[in-house]
């Protein structure tokens, strides 16, 4: 009885939070996401820093403070979307690799606007592996990630917030995931 007195109110106080606000933002030819509404794209440069990578993401948005981003990806894959039993099962032992530790919270392939995607929801740790006398505090992220591909194109959607603000943005990352529309 305890339990679902509880659960009635976790229910109630989680029922009438507001909607998630989002901009809807075309991307590309038959690409369009939504975008937290206060987010701003970054420009090339702030990308740059933030990225540094070879291949620049296509877009990345971030809040006000900078802490909170939203990133769209694309790469060149020889995959297919047929091969998403694989994929996500190599795309996890990826994730797992570039961090000290991994925590998943959900894993699956889901359908979003009539597409599929392989969805990713995790917290990650990177600690300081240096071994000299200064330490690091461990750096602990909140992460959704979803990959969709499309032709020759692995498409990667990216919400990255601080650990300790995901019960403030898990809302937004999953409201972000479903408004994805590929065409």
């Amino acid at each position: 009885m305890k339990f679902f007195s509880f659960f009635l109110l976790i229910f109630g106080l989680t029922a009438f939070a507001p909607p998630v606000k989002l901009t809807t933002t075309k991307l590309g030819s038959g690409l369009s996401v939504g975008v937290p509404v206060g987010f701003a794209p970054l420009p090339d440069d702030g990308i740059a820093v933030k990225y540094p990578s070879p291949r620049k993401p296509l877009a990345v948005f971030s809040n006000p403070s900078g802490r909170v981003d939203y990133s769209v990806a694309v790469r060149p894959t020889t995959f297919e979307s047929f091969d998403y039993g694989v994929l996500i099962k190599i795309y996890k032992s990826s994730i797992q690799r570039l961090y000290t530790k991994v925590d998943f919270l959900k894993e699956d392939i889901r359908t979003v606007n009539g597409r599929d995607f392989i969805y990713f929801e995790f917290v990650s740790t990177v600690t300081d592996a240096r071994r000299t006398g200064s330490q690091l505090a461990p750096i602990k992220r909140y992460q959704a990630v979803q990959y969709a591909i499309q032709g020759t194109q692995l498409y990667v959607f990216t919400f990255v917030a601080p650990a300790e603000e995901q019960a403030q943005w898990q809302p937004t990352a999953q409201a972000v995931m479903n408004a994805v529309v590929m065409k």
